[in-house]
C-alpha cells in the first residue's frame, strides 16, 4: 500500500516515513501542501496522512482541492490543535479521521489500515483467498490452520494482490504500491514472486500466484 506524507517538520516526517515503511508501507514525502497537492493528484495513493499546519497550502486546503476534483483517496489529518471546531472543519471538509499531536504512532497505523478497509469499495479486516488468510492488524498470514512466515516486503506483496484478487496487475503497479522507490529494477518483482510461492503455494500445492505472461501476476480468489 502507498501512502502519501504531507508533513512540513522534517524530523516528523522521517519518523513517520520509517515507521510506516516497517509496517510493510511503501511511503512518499512532501514537505509543503503545493507540493502535497500536486503528488495527491499526479500519484496513485491508498491514502494520505496531511498536517493541517504545513506552509504554500493549509491542509484544510489540499483536502477540500482534492474533493472538489472528486478525488476520494482516504485522508487521515494531523494537527496540534484538538479543539473540537479544528476537528469539525477537517471532517466537514472530506477528511476521514483526525489525530492530534502529540500521538500514540499505534493508534495511527491503525487508524490507517481502519482508512484503507473503507476507502476505495470493500475492504475486509481480514483478507481472503480461499483457504490462505492475511491479517494486516496482526501481521499473520495462514494456509488454513497452518501459520506462513513474512518478510516485510514480502507481506506488502502479498498484501496487494490480495487486495486486487483476480486481477490482473503489471510489475509497475506492484513497484508503484510496493516499493518506495520508482526506479527499481522491475525483475525484483519476479523474485519476490518467486519468493512468494515458495511459501503461500508449493508447500501445500497450490497455484494461487500465477503469472500472465506479458502482463504481470494475479492471485486467485479461490486460493489455488
Amino acid at each position: 500500500m502507498r501512502v502519501l506524507v504531507v508533513e512540513d517538520e522534517r524530523r516528523m516526517a522521517a519518523a513517520l516515513r520509517r515507521g510506516l515503511q516497517a509496517e510493510g508501507f511503501a511511503v512518499d514525502l512532501a514537505h509543503d501542501g503545493e507540493e502535497g497537492l500536486h503528488l495527491a493528484r499526479t500519484g496513485e495513493y491508498d491514502a494520505i496522512v496531511l498536517d493541517i499546519m504545513i506552509p504554500k497550502v493549509s491542509g484544510y486546503n489540499v483536502c477540500k482541492q482534492l474533493r472538489a476534483e472528486e478525488n476520494w483517496v482516504p485522508i487521515l489529518m494531523l494537527s496540534a490543535k484538538d479543539g473540537e471546531y479544528d476537528l469539525a472543519d477537517g471532517l466537514d471538509l472530506g477528511a476521514d479521521d483526525y489525530l492530534t499531536k502529540p500521538f500514540s504512532y499505534v493508534v495511527l497505523v491503525a487508524r490507517l489500515r481502519a482508512l484503507l478497509r473503507r476507502g476505495g469499495g470493500r475492504r475486509p479486516s481480514i483478507l481472503r483467498a480461499g483457504d490462505l488468510t492475511l491479517d494486516p492488524a496482526r501481521r499473520q498470514v495462514a494456509r488454513g490452520s497452518a501459520q506462513i512466515t513474512l518478510t516485510p516486503r514480502e507481506f506488502a506483496l502479498l498484501e496487494y494482490l490480495m487486495r486486487r484478487h483476480d486481477e490482473v496487475v503489471s510489475k509497475s503497479e506492484i513497484l508503484e504500491h510496493v516499493w518506495d522507490t520508482y526506479d527499481t529494477d522491475p525483475n525484483v518483482v519476479e523474485v519476490y514472486v518467486g519468493y512468494l510461492r515458495r511459501k503461500i503455494d508449493l508447500p501445500f500445492q497450490r497455484t494461487a500466484l500465477q503469472t500472465v505472461r506479458g502482463a504481470g501476476y494475479r492471485l486467485a480468489s479461490d486460493g489455488g
